[in-house]
């Protein structure tokens, strides 16, 4: 079956693809068919903040990506589970809202020898969508609709912790969104009122019963359809049914940096050999389609605490049920909040400049992560050291010709040795923090990797045997400059080779931000429509 009349297609309903087409409907007047994988975005648990905690565990909501054996971990195979759901990562994620630094931006306009790239670009993108509760200033907006708030909840645990960072000279930031993210704080989430604002809720929401977009939930894309060079549709499996849907305009590739590759390739858009060796016909030579592969990875420190200042056992029993109630009752407590309320910067890069390591507060021993088994169930503290500025890259391939098939994943966590030193000298600040008051007053021991554990090879064994994903993957659609052999886009998002087909989301990123990504790809896919519409 074949739809028709559609000014363009957009393929991935998550934060990229909902802001995409609400801006192509809204303020460009088009009409617009948005495809997603997942189911609708109706579960009452994915619009509490602190729902997010049980959803990430595994649900109907979540693509489990298993990686290849990572060789340098000791053949470990990880989860690296990904939205599917419409709303995408905006719907199950932390809502931490995070932009990353001035010079991230920079970097990508040097590396794609563009002037449409830079922190002065992409600024009025996030300001543009923005609703912000606290800020309104030249890096805050107040009329958008994505909510932006503080916590709604925030534990003296959390608090303990802002203030033992301090004590070791590190400065307070009221404001981790200016472009500069450093010294410690509290951070700002995409909630409001007490609820999760997704990218559903903040885009598609505001347009319900607009007939120039239809949106369809259960869509399985199985490739883009391209003729005489450009892209006029897709063709795609829904309720069992194939189906195709075409464009007059552009179809724009918003699934993420594991599945947008994956559709690309299918598509006949990649690496030649790779291609040729699962008998797809090559359309456009690409050779750096899945490459490239970035991500925030981190391993903890946990300690055993003395007072019930965090969040052990809130969600069990007698004190699950009491905080369920205090929420319906009045939309405030401990639901209101995504858990963990602070974080603070360390490490710069060889010594001199911005920090690389950013140390999460999460105010319980928790770690998501098959392969840590032997975490005890006591009131305590993970500090959680995450290297943002990752030197190490992977890829994507495919599995197969079948788009049934995932593909395959290739994070290829501390493969550098500068990652593991500069993670290993993030652990090593996490256990100063302990030793600082006033969060040393209500720390009995740290018990994971444990006091032993103070030699490098000690360290770096812990690493290997817990770093894990920070669930931010980029850069395997990567835009370039026209000279790049391995740029997939240019600086407009275009897909070199191929016309009328742009890729709008996190895979575009040439360099991963010092950031969570989620309010980032919202902005990219937000100038990509700008880039779209205007001769800029």
């Amino acid at each position: 079956m074949a739809a028709t009349g559609y000014d363009h297609i957009v393929i991935g309903g998550g934060s990229a693809g909902c802001a995409a087409a609400s801006r192509l409907v809204a303020e460009f007047g088009a009409r617009v068919l948005l495809l997603e994988a997942g189911g609708p975005y109706k579960d009452w648990m994915l619009r509490m903040p602190a729902g997010f905690s049980r959803i990430l565990g595994g649900t109907r909501y979540l693509t489990q990506h298993q990686t290849v054996p990572q060789e340098q971990l000791g053949g470990r195979v990880q989860a690296i589970p990904q939205g599917r759901v419409l709303g995408g990562g905006s719907s199950v994620n932390a809502m931490a809202y995070m932009r990353g630094r001035a010079a991230d931006y920079d970097a990508w306009g040097t590396i794609a020898r563009s002037d449409l790239w830079s922190w002065q670009k992409i600024l009025p993108h996030f300001t543009r969508v923005e609703a912000n509760q606290r800020f309104n200033n030249a890096f805050h907006g107040v009329d958008g609709t994505l909510r932006v708030s503080d916590p709604g909840f925030v534990c003296e645990m959390s608090h303990v912790y802002v203030k033992a960072v301090q004590a070791m000279g590190l400065g307070y930031t009221l404001d981790f969104n200016r472009g500069q993210p450093d010294g410690v704080g509290t951070i700002q989430i995409t909630a409001g009122g007490g609820r999760r604002c997704s990218a559903v809720d903040a885009f598609l929401t505001p347009l319900a019963g607009d007939d120039r977009l239809a949106v369809e939930t259960g869509a399985q894309v199985q490739r883009i359809l391209i003729e005489n060079g450009r892209a006029i549709g897709v063709a795609y499996v829904a309720n069992g049914q194939a189906r195709v849907a075409r464009a007059d305009g552009e179809v724009l590739l918003a699934a993420g940096a594991f599945v947008s590759p994956q559709l690309l390739m299918l598509s006949g858009i990649g690496p030649a050999d790779d291609l040729r060796a699962l008998d797809i016909p090559v359309l456009a030579n690409l050779p750096g389609v899945g490459s490239n592969l970035q991500d925030h990875c981190g391993s903890p420190v946990m300690a055993t605490t003395r007072s019930r200042l965090g969040y052990y056992q809130q969600d069990r029993g007698l004190r699950m049920l009491a905080n369920g109630i205090e929420y319906l009752l009045t939309g405030r407590g401990r639901v209101t909040t995504n858990g963990v309320e602070a974080c603070s910067f360390h490490v710069p890069e060889d010594g001199t400049g911005d920090p690389i390591v950013q140390i999460w507060c999460v105010p319980k021993t928790s770690y998501v992560d098959a392969d840590v088994r032997s975490v005890p169930d006591v009131d305590g503290i993970t500090l959680h050291a995450v290297l943002m500025r990752p030197r190490s890259t992977g890829w994507v391939r495919l599995r197969s010709s079948d788009p049934g098939d995932l593909p395959l994943v290739n994070p290829n966590y501390l493969a550098d040795p500068a990652d593991i030193a500069h993670l290993r000298q993030g652990l090593r600040v996490a256990r100063e923090i302990l030793r600082a008051r006033p969060l040393a007053d209500i720390v009995e021991g740290e018990f994971f990797p444990g006091a032993g554990a103070t030699d490098d090879a000690t360290l770096d064994a812990h690493m290997r045997r817990t770093v894990k994903t920070d669930y931010h993957p980029v850069g395997t659609c990567r835009m370039g400059h026209d000279d790049d052999p391995d740029a997939v886009v240019d600086a407009r998002l275009r897909v070199r080779g191929i016309d009328g087909l742009r890729v709008v989301d996190a895979s575009v990123m040439p360099k991963l931000v010092t950031a969570n990504t989620n309010a980032p790809t919202m902005a990219v896919a937000d100038r990509a429509v700008s880039l779209m519409q205007a001769a800029e």
